[in-house]
């Protein structure tokens, strides 16, 4: 790749975060990692804690006061897990409303900055898309990061290229 189209590559990744994180902003005040788990426990309700420290990227501490947080404005609710000892983490009613409100911004987003392409550059600009995200799922780990704010109805587990990059 050419310097001028890393260099574009590389502003549109910037330009695009910075309209995702507005809208996060418009939805709730966690912040981008309190939006990525409540969108990860609305794809995965049950998430246990230890999970979600994984998927967001932060300490165990960090996401046990992260969740702390999101339970007192009423967003997520702890159960028992399935071992007792463990805690799975569950929206609420209004956290099931926030995240899926994060989820349909998000579309929002991408739909007004890539509405200007035509069905064919949308098709191309898909493959292309699919091929860059499969060398990026290098692991499991880094995986389940780059699809923790995904939309799992639009793209499946089954239909989705970075899953089926580490399965």
């Amino acid at each position: 790749m050419d310097d001028r189209s890393a260099n574009l590559v590389s502003a549109l990744v910037v330009g695009l975060a910075d309209e995702l994180d507005e809208a996060t902003r418009r939805v709730t005040a966690q912040g981008a990692t309190g939006a990525s788990a409540l969108a990860t426990i609305l794809a995965v309700p049950g998430e246990h804690v230890d999970e979600l420290s994984r998927v967001l990227g932060i300490t165990g501490s960090g996401t046990v006061r992260l969740v702390d947080r999101l339970a007192a404005e009423g967003l997520v609710e702890r159960r028992p897990g399935r071992d007792r000892r463990s805690v799975s983490l569950w929206l609420t009613e209004r956290g099931t409303e926030v995240a899926t409100e994060i989820v349909a911004e998000r579309r929002a987003v991408l739909r007004r900055a890539l509405g200007t392409l035509t069905g064919e550059q949308e098709r191309q600009l898909t493959g292309i898309v699919e091929q860059v995200l499969t060398a990026l799922a290098v692991s499991r780990e880094r995986a389940d990061r780059i699809c923790r704010l995904c939309d799992y109805v639009a793209c499946p587990q089954e239909d989705c290229p970075v899953e089926r990059s580490v399965s």
